[in-house]
């Protein structure tokens, strides 16, 4: 009842107030974590040390960044993975996922410490550092480096955290730390005399609070439980963590590849201007941390969104879909306009926080922020949409849109311009990468938009109800495409006299919570090439939640007949149940679906092979196992002998065990 209320409020109330109460927390939770990326620089620019200390930190940057893209995609994969495990009440590998995770991210993390230090100046070099700077950024590199494990069991932990349903804490963990670093920075760097060191020594001491308060959190989880069996190695299990954090990963060495050959290039090409190769280095590195106080602005406001989309998207609301985007989208156009024009006509503002080092220092930086932040409103633009697109069950889109304007169109342009036009063709690379990004972006937004409710049937539809029953058997039948299961499970409720559930069930579960049918009904024939994370978005979540809700009602009516939809999963503490397993020769199947649908051979080959590995890919989302194992039935027929035998074959096992 609950559910259904908080459903209703999603689907009915004012758009801008459900913005205000979702995006608000989030804005803040990541505009905390940008702090820890930026007070280093403010203090250490405004310090004796100056532009080479910043130059030094955005050496490194790029270098903890790799280390949170392994952290975040351990952490991120194992939350939804842990949001997986909540749906489908599976507590065993809850805990062993977190378990692993943990274990995994931490043998990492050791890993990169020990090739850090090992190839500490090489990597240095590699990322930007010159013979000026090298011994500021060794400095502060050694004693980031050497809390690396704690860094990254921190970025883990605190997304587990989030997902067991207390992103409070986890806010409340990461802002103890940055509070600790801001208060730490100063009495380091200006009092203690520690210079980049001191900086180092603050950021560290901040993490290693976030993660105390993290670990303290662990001994009272909500949804699992961590043991000793947690931590024992499951490679199985830990590889379903790992696809779903993979899109994490990318994203983030995305900055990454990014952030190294802008470096590369304004060290390359800075030696050979009158502004040297580390004012560039400095400058790029403040301009970029700039940005992502900006972009996670815009960030906070779609994630805020994201509920709102998924619950009517899956409703088929798609006015309201809509009219939150168009609502976002205008939020994000007053930022990126309101940002450029500070960039633009003052940029020195900005400059200032960070210090100011001199006359040369001050004109690239200028230079910099009007050229390189340019279209800033564009990018806000292409971030946002790209998230819009996960929200809406589009993983595929999202991806495209990110690497389209990152890897496909930054990357070369920042590596081709300067050969051009010198070190600003380095700046120019983002303005012109934007511009193709928001064509791009642009394209698939109108596309998805001009097919949204094109096929809508307005139509009001029969009204569905859960039949009584008397108390018996509830018969779940899993069928292999063009086996007939379906048909066979229609004959077993007719010989039994029973209800029988298919579509019913589907349409059903769309009445009690809102959402559309046909969203409900393919859920289990979705064949996105992003199949996993497509299954964690907010909208399949709300379908998989109602209709297992349903499945559970029906099998409380009495014996029944249901068809497909993991029935066999979802009701496994059903003590009546008898699991169902219906497959054939495929030739048999080709043959039966060409009957039905009027396919070619081929194609109808092609769609047995493309249904089947759809309902195994929603049954392994559901379940954690694999469907068509015979282990996980109590009966596995060969529907070739012939459909009115196989019900009876059915019949005749469910009477004996009443017997």
């Amino acid at each position: 009842m609950e559910n259904q209320e908080e459903n209703k409020y999603l689907g009915e109330a004012k758009i801008s107030k459900l913005l205000l109460k979702f995006s608000i927390p989030c804005i803040l939770s990541l505009l905390i974590s940008s702090l820890y990326n930026i007070v280093d620089q403010i203090f250490i620019g405004n310090s004796e040390l100056g532009y080479l200390g910043n130059a030094a930190t955005t050496v490194v940057f790029p270098i903890t960044i790799i280390s949170v893209a392994f952290a975040w995609c351990f952490g991120d994969g194992s939350a939804a993975f842990l949001s997986l495990c909540q749906g489908r009440k599976d507590t065993k590998n809850a805990h062993k996922a977190v378990g692993n995770s943990i274990l995994i991210t931490f043998i990492v993390s050791i890993l990169f410490v020990i090739l850090g230090f090992l190839c500490m100046d090489k990597v240095l070099y590699l990322f930007g550092a010159s013979d000026a700077s090298i011994g500021l950024a060794r400095d502060y590199f050694k004693i980031i480096l050497s809390a690396i494990p704690i860094y990254m069991l921190t970025n883990m932990m605190t997304a587990v955290i989030r997902a067991d349903g207390s992103p409070a804490f986890s806010m409340a963990s990461t802002l103890a730390g940055a509070i600790i670093n801001i208060i730490l920075d100063p009495v380091f760097i200006f009092i203690f005399k520690l210079g980049i060191e001191g900086a180092a020594w603050a950021t560290i001491i901040g993490q290693i609070i976030s993660f105390i308060i993290a670990l303290v959190y662990y001994f009272r989880t909500k949804t699992f439980k961590l043991c000793f069996d947690s931590f024992k190695l499951d490679m199985k299990l830990f590889s379903n963590v790992i696809k779903l954090g993979v899109s994490t990963f990318i994203t983030q060495m995305s900055i990454v590849i990014i952030s190294l050959v802008c470096n590369i290039m304004l060290a390359k090409y800075g030696t050979m201007s009158k502004y040297g190769a580390d004012i560039p280095i400095a400058v790029i590195g403040i301009c970029m941390k700039v940005f992502t106080i900006v972009i996670n602005i815009i960030v906070g406001i779609i994630l805020g969104a994201q509920p709102i989309l998924g619950y009517n998207f899956g409703a088929k609301k798609y006015d309201r879909v809509k009219g939150t985007f168009k609502t976002v989208l205008f939020a994000t156009i007053i930022v990126g306009i309101i940002s450029t024009m500070i960039f633009e006509i003052c940029p020195q503002v900005v400059i200032r926080i960070f210090g100011t080092e001199s006359d040369l220092y001050m004109e690239f930086a200028t230079i910099t922020f009007r050229v390189f932040l340019m279209f800033v409103t564009f990018t806000c633009i292409i971030k946002m949409t790209s998230i819009f697109f996960q929200s809406v069950g589009q993983p595929l889109k999202a991806a495209i849109i990110s690497l389209s304007r990152d890897i496909v169109c930054f990357v070369p342009l920042v590596i081709i311009l300067p050969h051009f036009i010198g070190i600003t063709g380095a700046l120019w690379a983002a303005p012109i990468a934007d511009v193709i990004g928001i064509v791009i972006t642009s394209g698939l937004v109108m596309h998805f938009f001009k097919n949204l409710g094109k096929n809508l049937v307005s139509s009001k539809e029969k009204e569905n109800t859960i039949a009584d029953s008397i108390e018996g058997a509830i018969i779940t039948i899993a069928r292999e495409h063009g086996s007939q299961g379906k048909y066979v499970g229609k004959l077993v409720a007719e010989k039994l006299n029973i209800p029988y559930y298919y579509k019913e069930m589907t349409a059903i579960a769309a009445q009690e919570s809102g959402l559309d049918k046909e969203f409900v009904d393919k859920l289990h024939s979705n064949t996105d090439p992003l199949y996993d994370l497509y299954m964690t978005t907010s909208p399949v979540k709300y379908a998989i939640e109602a209709q297992e809700k349903v499945i559970k009602e029906i099998a409380k009516k009495g014996t029944c007949v249901i068809v497909g939809r993991a029935a066999d999963y979802v009701l496994r503490e059903n003590k009546n149940l008898v699991r169902v397993f219906i497959y054939a020769p495929k030739d048999y199947r080709i043959s039966k679906v060409m009957e039905m649908y009027h396919d070619t051979k081929q194609k109808a080959s092609k769609n047995i092979e493309k249904s089947d590995k759809a309902r195994a890919g929603y049954y392994k989302i559901i379940s954690g196992k694999d469907w068509g194992k015979t282990q996980n039935y109590d009966l596995c027929i060969n529907s070739s002998i012939g459909t009115e035998k196989t019900a009876e074959i059915i019949c005749e096992y469910v009477k004996n065990l009443n017997q």
